[in-house]
């Protein structure tokens, strides 16, 4: 479909009146109601890309991935630029959501990006961009975990994510493109991308269990031999903190395991160990403590085995309870 242009305007004092309050509304969470003003909008103006833009963030919001498809398409259809424009970002959300693979390689590619295979290229977009914080249920009980990126809007988690987030290790979530706060590791800032749904399930449960381990060796041993099975397992004890929303939003160190270090709005108590509080211990062995909550992930017959496996490796040093599948 062909959309002929006219020159760029400034719109009406009407239009950004009525696209102000219906933002006021979507912060509310009155998506009907802006809908109707956004509609109204674009009435208004149909020949500004923003109309249809504003739309298909609505849409998006909603989940309404069909409707953001059709509003993202015709705000591309009025750009005035060629690259780096947000709509052909959104819109690559969108197809990407739809798993509409021909419209997600050119959204991207519109926007700017280089995608490998060229435009014969068939399938899901794959690109090589490293790891990334995502946060987990954010409109919920929130948490930060750490992903590899498969293309501008999906993250495979690789963090063992607590039960209360609903998520699993292995899951594939799609994400926003707008960054929310920042995780520094390595010297390295990275940007924190929101999660707007689950993308594809994990079959592999979450388990959690009591470790007795009497060295930082031998609870690495326990994550070493769980990643060669296939499968993860993460010492909770040293990895999670509990954080007001405003630290999360915020710049933050990521936890090395060995640096003595305690949040000033921690919510956790560092007396107990646990997922529910963090204060990391260092690598002295006068601040290590023994019992660690640990989150494994890994099929139910093989959970019990792998322990029982790094328990008979150093049967003195070594042991666990209370075993629990938790999401």
């Amino acid at each position: 479909m062909k959309i002929f242009h006219r020159a760029r305007h400034r719109p009406s004092a009407t239009w950004r009146q009525t696209t102000d309050r219906a933002f006021t509304l979507i912060g509310d969470g009155r998506y009907e109601d802006a809908g109707a003003l956004l509609v109204m909008a674009a009435d208004l103006e149909p020949w500004l890309s923003d109309s249809w833009f504003n739309l298909a963030l609505l849409h998006k919001f909603r989940r309404d991935w069909e409707q953001a498809r059709v509003a993202g398409l015709r705000a591309v259809a009025l750009l005035d630029r060629d690259q780096g424009a947000p709509d052909w970002w959104n819109l690559g959300i969108t197809a990407t959501a739809l798993q509409d693979w021909p419209l997600a390689r050119r959204a991207w590619q519109a926007y700017g990006l280089k995608l490998p295979g060229g435009p014969a290229a068939e399938g899901p977009v794959r690109l090589d961009l490293g790891t990334t914080p995502v946060r987990l249920s954010p409109e919920g009980e929130s948490e930060v975990v750490w992903g590899r990126r498969l293309d501008p809007a999906r993250v495979e988690v690789l963090s063992i994510p607590l039960p209360s987030s609903g998520r699993r290790w292995g899951e594939v979530v799609l994400h926003d493109g707008a960054p929310h706060g920042e995780r520094v590791a390595g010297g390295a800032a990275f940007p924190v991308f929101d999660e707007i749904e689950l993308w594809a399930p994990s079959p592999v449960p979450t388990y959690v269990v009591l470790l007795q381990a009497a060295t930082e060796t031998d609870r690495d041993a326990l994550e070493r031999l769980v990643a060669e099975a296939g499968y993860a397992a993460e010492d909770w004890t040293s990895s999670v903190r509990l954080l007001c929303r405003a630290c999360s939003e915020s710049r933050m160190a990521t936890d090395d395991g060995y640096t003595v270090h305690h949040d000033p709005h921690d919510d956790g108590d560092a007396a107990h160990p646990g997922h529910l509080s963090h204060l990391s211990q260092g690598s002295g062995a006068d601040g290590w403590l023994t019992e660690r909550e640990c989150g494994i992930a890994a099929p139910a017959g093989l959970v019990r085995l792998l322990l029982d496996r790094w328990v008979a490796a150093s049967p003195t040093t070594r042991a666990y309870r209370d075993v629990e599948e938790v999401c």
